[in-house]
């Protein structure tokens, strides 16, 4: 499915959209050959307390025993395609959407056209139907104020602006091999420079000199920024929101002038599963305002796709935030190839 500049004309004004028509009933959906039963486990690819919270609603609503583990993207591409045998997970769910293009290409993800998928607007659907879009994200730069004043530097408002020598050792990002936010940085570069590769290693090039350390995980560096370890942390700006409303009191969001990337976090069933009926009743039920709505309950404020979810003021505002023009089918065809370029290129480098 082409992300293109449609799409980001599109996605503004996200937050408001309305549409009509009544959510199916999503427990009676995969089970109308038999009653629901026996066990899900869900990769899950957002916050931890969020994924514990999804999959604890879930089983008390049908009474299938479904539990979790937090992957990163990357994880878990590696993951399915290690077990595509006997697969490990039934369901996917959180993570950015390009992750997910990945795993269909690879033959990871089975087609599912849910009943409930048409109250969520075309734009945050595979046309092909391996994965249905729950909520969107914007990534931005997570800074700790008191450390950028102590170092005398302002928040950064631009990409150039990571790049100061005031920052050595101060920058902290996820590795894009592991973690779809990382890999949403490099595929912003990417769109930046056109589709120039070179130039967008070029930029990372001189980002890695800034870098304490690359993380597995896309919303560690929040937490490292919030711990004054660095001064700032490139992730997603609600992961930021949450961290300062746990207590991270010096963390301040902002966002690049020249433009950022942005994320549809999915979800879809994964090839394979022992329990059909049942995964597919857990996509039916996360695609409606009742499982969405349980983000915004523990701190996660990403923009949620049913046009019938909450709308929290502590959502980022898509209509005044600058989104560049995110291709996902062909960040997904480059994801491989760019990844083992940034292993050799830049992170396999030494620091100047």
């Amino acid at each position: 499915m082409k992300r293109t500049a449609a799409l980001t004309a599109a996605l503004l004004g996200s937050a408001t959209l309305g549409l009509s028509g009544c959510v199916v009933d999503d427990t009676q959906q995969a089970s109308a050959d038999g009653e629901l039963g026996g066990t899900l486990t869900v990769a899950c690819g957002a916050m931890e307390d969020w994924c514990q919270a999804m999959t604890t609603a879930f089983t008390e609503k049908t009474g299938v025993q479904t539990d979790f583990v937090r992957l990163s993207s990357g994880e878990t591409v590696a993951r399915l395609e290690a077990a595509k045998d006997s697969p490990e997970f039934d369901v996917w769910h959180g993570g950015p959407a390009d992750g997910y293009g990945t795993a269909a290409a690879a033959g990871l993800l089975e087609q599912y056209e849910s009943p409930n998928a048409a109250q969520i607007p075309e734009k945050y659907r595979d046309e092909d139907d391996y994965w249905t879009g729950v909520y969107v994200g914007a990534l931005g730069f997570c800074s700790n104020a008191a450390k950028l004043d102590a170092l005398g530097v302002d928040v950064p408002t631009a990409w150039s602006d990571l790049l100061v020598p005031e920052l050595k050792g101060q920058v902290s990002t996820a590795h894009p091999s592991t973690s779809g936010t990382a890999f949403t940085t490099l595929w912003t570069q990417v769109t930046l420079a056109g589709g120039d590769e070179d130039a967008a290693f070029d930029y990372m090039r001189g980002l890695h000199n800034n870098v304490l350390q690359y993380s597995k995980s896309g919303t560690a560096p929040g937490q490292a920024a919030g711990r004054g370890e660095v001064a700032v942390g490139l992730v997603f700006t609600h992961d930021c929101v949450k961290y300062k409303e746990a207590g991270m009191n010096d963390l301040e969001v902002s966002l690049p002038e020249e433009g950022t990337g942005y994320e549809v976090g999915g979800v879809g069933i994964v090839k394979g599963t022992d329990n059909l009926a049942a995964a597919e009743a857990y996509i039916d039920w996360s695609l409606t305002p009742e499982a969405q709505d349980i983000g915004p309950t523990v701190g996660s404020y990403q923009v949620l796709t049913n046009p019938e979810s909450v709308q929290d003021d502590r959502m980022i505002d898509l209509e005044t935030t600058n989104l560049v023009d995110y291709d996902f089918e062909a960040a997904a065809a480059a994801k491989k190839e760019l990844t083992t370029r940034f292993d050799e290129e830049i992170a396999a480098q030494p620091r100047e």
